[in-house]
């Protein structure tokens, strides 16, 4: 008995050293992380500084040297950004270390707790066959008597002690899954992020050599370039507007339509809507190219072209039940119903041209079928009309109805990283959502005869 007390003492102390390298981790990477912090932060003191020059240029009367002025700041803020995204990268990739062994840290320390649980289980049962006549007849003398019985009793209590110990540790270990699933799913986003300001970087490029040639370098050829590249209703009306669901290609007249009747609804700038829907369909490669397969389990699927077993297209808990009973209620085939692909971390299942969740389109769908005019009837992820409301929706819900360039800029990176909307290196994001939405206002202005 006095051997197992000892042992008990030796799994405590057996922790120990698990705790402290998990520490000294932590310590190593936040020595890395300040020292990446430093030159994210001049960076972006550089990014403002290029911002700075090309709000200047943008704003100064339209000549070929100040276009490419613009240009010239575009390209060295989109580069910047590039970089600030890298550093961004490589910090979060050093946290999902320490989360990585953190976590292992943990696992091995529940494994520990649960052998140690085991072995006072064992002993335990062992003691409960020993009655007090039993230790008494057993033990040497009356003191050996009482230590015997003192044992009983902490045998016993080291019973709770573990039992507690082994639910904190499970509750720390989940914890750290979950820490460390954000911060896959953010580093996913970054790289998002990144593969769109590295477009924007060869987009710029591109204009500014095209420009230089168009126009030689003389100014009158610039002018002549600006008034022939002036867009007319006609040219506008042959354009297509992408969308990945809800009949595909959409008229950019129609796609207009729609978002002024859904602005009209939520208070939301058309444009802003068209813009926010744009930067989806760019970013989503594999928008809608998986189909659910087995909803009861785990919301697994396949590839809609390819037929490859893909896991994970769905969160099982959060979205696999509302995801059948949007489809039930629109009389459709669950197994026909192309949603997103996941990524390289976390679930896809985002529905129609809005991308949204089964859970968040639940959260919206009465609104959306009242404001889209057909109330009484669920509201469908893959319709047209249903998906612009929805986003208009959304939108509102983040600000955007205040139709400020600052109001809209942050519902967009709200909308594209939650809770780290505010981090720099999302900027790109938030930025091309904006151009994109002045291209589309200028569009509607030129259709509706105000411009």
């Amino acid at each position: 008995m006095r051997r197992f007390l000892l042992f008990v003492v030796g799994c405590s102390l057996f922790l120990a050293p698990l705790v402290a390298g998990a520490q000294d981790v932590s310590q190593a990477v936040a020595d890395q992380q300040a020292q990446l912090q430093s030159q994210l932060n001049d960076i972006e003191n550089q990014i403002a500084a290029q911002q700075q020059l090309l709000s200047v240029a943008q704003n100064q009367h339209q000549t070929l040297q100040t276009q490419i002025d613009a240009f010239n700041a575009q390209i060295k803020t989109t580069q910047l950004q590039i970089q600030a995204i890298n550093l961004t990268i490589t910090q979060l990739s050093g946290n999902i270390d320490v989360h990585n062994q953190t976590l292992s840290s943990l696992s091995d320390q529940l494994s520990a707790e649960k052998e140690s649980l085991a072995q006072i289980l064992r002993q335990t049962q062992m003691l409960d066959d020993f009655s007090v006549v039993n230790v008494a007849l057993g033990s040497q003398d009356v003191s050996s008597f009482f230590s015997d019985l003192d044992a009983f009793a902490s045998i016993k209590s080291s019973l709770a002690d573990s039992f507690s110990q082994i639910q904190q540790t499970s509750s720390s270990t989940e914890s750290e899954k979950e820490a460390l699933q954000s911060r896959l799913a953010e580093q996913q986003q970054l790289q998002s992020v990144q593969q769109v300001a590295k477009q924007s970087l060869q987009s710029q490029q591109q204009a500014k050599q095209t420009l230089l040639t168009q126009t030689k370098g003389i100014e009158a050829n610039y002018q002549k370039v600006i008034a022939a590249n002036q867009k007319t209703a006609a040219q506008i009306r042959t354009e297509l507007f992408q969308l990945a669901g809800g009949g595909g290609q959409v008229p950019l007249p129609t796609a207009i339509t729609l978002a002024k009747q859904a602005g009209a609804a939520t208070g939301v700038r058309p444009a802003f809507i068209l813009g926010i829907l744009k930067q989806e369909t760019n970013l989503g490669a594999n928008v809608g190219q998986c189909l659910l397969t087995n909803s009861p389990n785990r919301g697994d699927g396949k590839g809609k072209n390819t037929g490859t077993p893909i896991s994970g297209v769905m969160a099982p808990n959060r979205d696999v039940g509302p995801f059948m009973t949007i489809v039930a209620s629109l009389g459709l085939d669950w197994t026909q119903m192309a949603v997103s692909c996941p990524q390289s971390s976390g679930y896809g299942g985002a529905m129609g041209p809005a991308q949204f969740i089964a859970s968040t389109w639940t959260s919206y769908e009465t609104r959306i079928s009242t404001l889209a005019g057909h109330a009484g009837t669920p509201a469908n992820p893959w319709n047209n009309l249903d998906a612009f409301t929805a986003i208009g929706l959304y939108m509102d819900d983040l600000g955007a109805s205040a139709q400020t360039p600052t109001a809209e800029r942050t519902a967009a990176l709200h909308y594209f990283a939650g809770s780290h909307w505010n981090n720099p290196a999302f900027a790109p994001y938030g930025d091309n959502v904006m151009q994109f939405a002045s291209d589309f206002q200028s569009e509607i202005n030129i259709l509706s005869g105000t411009n």
